[in-house]
């Protein structure tokens, strides 16, 4: 088989650097028109592997030949997994221009890492892809859809060039098909990742915003409570709210459970440790608006409660943080301590 350093240009392509005369080589011979005179050179870019890549490059003859003629087929090839793609209403939020760029992309970053064995370009885009495309709504199962695509519209080519040659067909499959399974699989785990990053993002965000540190004086803050408290929440309510004494330098907070309908043990001890956490950075804790049912429940569990002052309501607590925090003086009389 000939160097590929040999092989004619892509009908259409401006040479690459290899296609290129260098000093004391033989001149190239002159290629036979394919009869796509008509075609843009510029529309084809120069996919001649980085210098690094080149020296990876697999010494397997079979790939080697698959290699060259995937990027003879570059054109014909995308158009037809472009039009594949269409077709089967994928990517529907992208206009064709945009799915035929990112195909174009694709499919010589596919090719690339057929050629080098290394998936790192491949996989960097896929992620920068990713990154792209999961806010405008696109779904997992239209990434794994159009990689699939891709590899039925390559096999169908193989098996089209080498369908009088059934040996060196399996050859080729041979060499072809591991390789483009670890690409499909790099592809779809990129992907995955990226989305399961993003929903990780977006559920932090949703998890600060049901339960905001709020600051309203120096060195006094306010953490209104919301919503179901399980576990969990009040892990992450104690997370936040320590990062917040420790950034604020808050000496007195105030934690208002109005809005909580009921809690269990576990989160009445959560509860109580980050009263005590709180302590132990300096910053007096006041829990108001404990209704009769949470205050009967943390009664029957037996909850430890020694530690936390509590106030009946939102506004008295407030007035309290304020005489506490030296803004007021005097003492308030529905302030209590409970006591077990």
């Amino acid at each position: 088989m000939n160097d590929r350093s040999d092989r004619p240009a892509e009908r259409g392509d401006a040479p690459s650097d290899k296609q290129r005369a260098r000093p004391g080589s033989p001149p190239m011979q002159a290629v036979p028109s394919s009869g796509n005179e008509g075609h843009d050179p510029s529309a084809e870019a120069d996919r001649s592997p980085a210098p690094e890549a080149r020296e990876r490059r697999t010494s397997d003859p079979v790939l080697e030949e698959l290699v060259a003629h995937l990027r003879d087929s570059r054109t014909q090839m995308r158009e037809e997994w472009a039009r594949r793609i269409s077709d089967a209403e994928l990517l529907g939020v992208m206009s064709d221009d945009e799915i035929f760029s990112e195909a174009t992309e694709v499919y010589d970053n596919y090719v690339d890492a057929l050629e080098t064995g290394s998936v790192e370009t491949l996989e960097t885009y896929a992620r920068e892809l990713s990154e792209r495309i999961i806010p405008r709504g696109v779904e997992t199962d239209e990434v794994l859809g159009v990689v699939l695509l891709l590899r039925d519209v390559l096999a169908r080519a193989l098996f089209t060039r080498y369908e009088g040659d059934p040996a060196q067909l399996n050859r080729v499959l041979d060499a072809y098909e591991p390789a483009a399974n670890r690409i499909a699989v790099v592809v779809g785990v990129s992907f995955v990742e990226e989305r399961e990053r993003v929903i990780q993002e977006q559920q932090q965000a949703l998890r600060e915003l049901s339960t905001p540190v709020l600051q309203l004086r120096e060195r006094l803050l306010i953490l209104p409570i919301i919503g179901a408290l399980d576990s969990a929440r009040a892990r992450q309510l104690t997370e936040q709210l320590l990062g917040a004494i420790r950034e604020r330098r808050a000496q007195v907070v105030v934690i208002d459970i109005t809005g909580v309908a009921t809690i269990d043990r576990s989160v009445a001890n959560h509860l109580v440790q980050t009263v005590e956490a709180s302590r132990l950075m300096g910053a007096r804790t006041i829990l108001t608006g404990l209704s009769s049912e949470i205050a009967q429940t943390l009664v029957d569990l037996g909850v430890d409660l020694s530690m936390m002052r509590t106030v009946g309501d939102l506004q008295g607590g407030l007035v309290e943080a304020e005489r506490l925090a030296g803004y007021r003086s005097g003492e308030i009389e529905d302030s209590t301590r409970i006591e077990t």
